[in-house]
């Protein structure tokens, strides 16, 4: 169908107009302070709304393997909540099994997702061992338009030093952008192995112990060092602590290619959540820090020392996580945020605490870019129709009931938000409107990005 968004304000990065778009084939195709239209079924009147692009959550993990559990939301129910909070791109996390190929292990991705995704997505690769096999792919892997690897420093598939600067050498010659997941393995275990040996497991509050700020700061700078070594541009994903962002922030001061997210749950939630009744809830690693780490974050959100919002969504269900209550280590790691991401930062930006240029900027435009996808994270003609029509007057407060993913909870229960999407446009089909859902499965299409930016390709 082809249509005018007429009489909204549209919100890019770099500035705000009052005007209408006209939608052409799944595209925008014009862009004007008034477009005369042919009839009025082709008219959506947007007056007292924002028009802004599309959401980009560049960081999931839909229907994951978790130990003895999949992560609660399949491609069709995640894309389903991602539509609903205004994000028309999903970037999901595959991982490499020893002696499987990271191509394999994203057409088996693929193959799930093809027949269940409601929006556009993505996938990165994911890395466990680094041998001449593995590095034999990265030029394929770009060919075929996968050019981001995730590599982790802690977990059982984690990488060390050897293998990780091995990677970042090999992935800068194929102008691959590696996105580490960065904590202290040797700190995290050491500290994991002392509360068991004590007994110390009965309570969230020791997941956070395990994991504290020092485990993320200190492997945020040894990655950082090694990509700097390395030549490469390096990106850390879910960054959640103060020292961490004041490093990279110095970083960006002299030029330094490193790259930032964080997560709205680091954002709005301290390391208290882990002292509450139902602290088992929000066990995800990193976990979230304290006051002055929430601060700092928020202070590099505004200053541009973080450059994307994204949400790690990765639900369980309640009675998974209470498998953790007398045992920490037993609960499954990974929260919610796919619907929240854009609602939040959006809220926000109401609030004075960004502006909305930098909320789409963070949430759209941002990951479009480091991520290549260049079709996406704009409001401009010859992109994608993927759009958000945002009331900023709307009250919204999030319950489980007007949440669409799969989990039985959400840690953001009675947030109250001023302003909440009413309508999603992905490549020009509206797939939700005033809280429902209008897309079909299927619908979701794979996107074979180019070059990250941070190799000034685009």
């Amino acid at each position: 169908m082809d249509y005018i968004i007429k009489g909204g304000t549209v919100i890019n990065p770099d500035g705000r107009f009052k005007g209408d778009v006209r939608i052409t084939d799944g595209i925008i195709s014009e862009i004007s302070p008034e477009i005369a239209s042919i009839t009025a079924e082709n008219v959506i009147e947007a007056d007292g709304l924002f028009v802004l692009p599309g959401g980009i959550d560049s960081h999931t993990h839909l229907e994951m393997k978790m130990g003895d559990t999949y992560s609660a939301d399949d491609y069709e129910s995640g894309t389903v909540a991602a539509a609903c909070g205004g994000i028309t791109t999903v970037f999901d996390y595959t991982l490499q099994e020893n002696g499987r190929s990271m191509l394999d292990e994203i057409q088996s991705r693929y193959l799930l997702a093809r027949e269940k995704a409601c929006v556009d997505y993505a996938f990165h690769g994911g890395i466990s061992e680094v041998n001449p096999e593995r590095l034999s792919e990265l030029e394929e892997m770009r060919k075929q338009g996968f050019t981001s690897i995730k590599a982790y420093m802690t977990y059982a598939f984690g990488l060390d030093d050897y293998s990780l600067y091995k990677l970042l050498k090999a992935a800068a010659a194929h102008q691959i952008l590696i996105t580490v997941h960065a904590e202290s393995d040797a700190m995290v275990r050491v500290n994991r192995e002392e509360l068991i040996e004590k007994g110390k497991t009965d309570s969230a509050w020791y997941h956070y112990l395990s994991r504290p700020e020092a485990a993320e700061e200190e492997a945020d700078i040894r990655a950082v060092k090694l990509a700097l070594a390395a030549g490469a541009p390096v990106y850390i994903v879910h960054l959640g602590n103060a020292a961490g962002e004041t490093y990279i922030s110095s970083c960006k001061e002299k030029e330094i290619r490193v790259y930032a997210e964080t997560c709205p749950q680091y954002l709005e939630f301290t390391n208290e959540v882990y002292k509450r009744g139902d602290g088992v809830r929000f066990i995800c690693s990193p976990p979230m820090k304290g006051e002055q780490s929430r601060d700092k974050l928020w202070d590099g959100v505004r200053s541009g020392a973080i450059d994307v919002i994204s949400t790690d969504h990765c639900p369980s269900q309640s009675y998974e996580k209470e498998w953790g209550i007398s045992d920490f280590t037993k609960a499954p790691n990974g929260l919610m945020g796919i619907e929240n991401m854009y609602p939040y930062m959006l809220d926000a930006a109401n609030r004075g605490m960004i502006s909305f240029e930098r909320a789409v900027e963070l949430c759209s435009n941002n990951p479009s870019k480091l991520f290549g996808c260049s079709q996406k994270g704009n409001v401009a003609v010859g992109k994608d129709a993927d759009l958000v029509l945002y009331d900023p007057q709307k009250h919204f407060t999030i319950t489980k009931k007007n949440m669409h993913s799969r989990t039985d909870y959400t840690i953001y229960e009675g947030k109250e938000l001023t302003g909440y999407p009413v309508m999603t446009v992905s490549r020009g089909r509206i797939v939700y409107r005033e809280g429902e859902f209008t897309g079909e499965a299927g619908y979701g299409r794979l996107i074979r990005r180019e070059t990250s930016c941070c190799y000034g390709m685009n």
